[in-house]
């Protein structure tokens, strides 16, 4: 797909995602499901979302999503997947079981792709040297956690913690790593979000390690 046909589909689900969320009703409702807030402050109102450690508003009604200081530009893939979480949330509990992407559903037939994208990207960068993704992870406001040589967790949303763990390489295996979620994420983004969602998480620990 030319980067032209993917930057229209992303117009086109973002504008989609717009649309179904100015039709929600029950606004109150969408945002105990999600753990936002929804605030109402004379005629303005807005929900405020926690996406990768930083704060973003969406104003109402026009549905437009801003960084909490309203200087940052938020990347269009990331103001689908806010709207996506929003919508799809069911306020299922954090399970604390995880699961692999081929757990999820169609995650066997589509691991290939994300693990081209995700998990291989983040084993080349941080294979021989695992202890840099610890130090990445903490601009993300990401915590380390006892799993494989090295593992933080981040959380994407409220209720969308992403596992990602390295084991190191050695003179007779080479480094190897993997991407693990808790077992309710289905309950709030579809398996292809969560690709979307990796991919992102992915890059920005590799830029904030440079």
């Amino acid at each position: 797909m030319s980067t032209e046909n993917q930057r229209d589909g992303c117009e086109l689900a973002y504008e989609m995602a717009r649309e179904q969320l100015a039709k929600v009703e029950n606004i109150e409702q969408l945002c105990l499901k999600s753990s936002a807030r929804y605030l109402v402050t004379g005629s303005q109102k807005e929900i405020v979302i926690e996406y990768l450690s930083q704060s973003c508003r969406i104003t109402m009604p026009d549905i437009e999503i801003l960084s909490s200081d309203g200087k940052e530009e938020i990347p269009i893939k990331d103001k689908i997947l806010i709207l996506h979480y929003l919508l799809s949330a069911k306020g299922t509990l954090i399970s604390n079981k995880l699961i692999s992407f081929k757990e999820l559903p169609g995650g066997v037939n589509y691991f290939q792709v994300f693990s081209k994208r995700t998990i291989e990207p983040l084993v080349k960068k941080f294979g021989e040297q695992p202890h840099l993704l610890i130090d990445a992870a903490r601009k993300l406001d990401g915590r380390r956690i006892a799993y494989g040589d090295v593992a933080v967790i981040v959380d994407a949303f409220s209720r969308v913690p992403v596992t990602i763990v390295i084991w190191q390489g050695d003179e007779e295996f080479a480094p190897r790593g993997n991407i693990l979620l808790d077992a309710a994420i289905s309950d709030y983004l579809s398996t292809y979000d969560i690709t979307v969602l990796c991919e992102s998480i992915t890059w920005r620990l590799i830029k904030s390690s440079m």
